[in-house]
């Protein structure tokens, strides 16, 4: 999740269904002031969102942000746009190499404010299959059963 003392905007719920996270990475992200108005008020989609190297630089693609109510004509932004994500140079090398040979992906987990800018949390993560999904979803029933069975001995034996 994103750091303590933040104020989480938008989160990817399915992102951690459909693939395991490897690496996190917080990133600034490149906004028109419209853009910012309408994260503030919520307006962001990040399902079927992800990030690429495009000549050196990294992008975020499928994030939709509604266009903001009190803005008109020449303040309004396209809500479908790839926005540009700030790393350093060494990130964004280290992120184009593991890509590209392990065939991992780019995929924003949230959106929040630190210190008043917008930042990304970018997942570097391994696509799930479909048995591997069931796999996640029935050891975590076993270890919440687990968890269960465990409190209900501790009031047995305390009572």
């Amino acid at each position: 999740m994103a750091p303590k003392g933040t104020k989480v905007v938008a989160s990817n719920r399915r992102a951690r269904h459909d693939y395991d996270v490897l690496e996190t990475f917080e990133c600034g992200i490149v906004l028109t002031g419209s853009e910012v108005k309408s994260i503030r008020d919520g307006k962001i989609q990040l399902k079927d969102s992800f990030a690429r190297v495009q000549d050196g630089e990294m992008w975020l693609h499928g994030v939709h942000i509604s266009p903001y109510v009190y803005a008109q004509g020449a303040n309004a932004h396209d809500p479908d746009r790839a926005r540009k994500l700030l790393l350093h140079r060494a990130e964004i090398d280290e992120l184009t190499g593991r890509t590209q040979q392990d065939s991992l992906t780019l995929v924003p987990l949230a959106v929040y404010f630190k210190e008043g800018r917008a930042k990304v949390e970018l997942a570097l993560a391994k696509g799930r299959r479909r048995y591997d999904k069931r796999q996640a979803i029935a050891t975590r029933d076993a270890a919440r059963e687990a968890e269960r069975a465990m409190a209900q001995a501790r009031r047995r034996r305390s009572s």
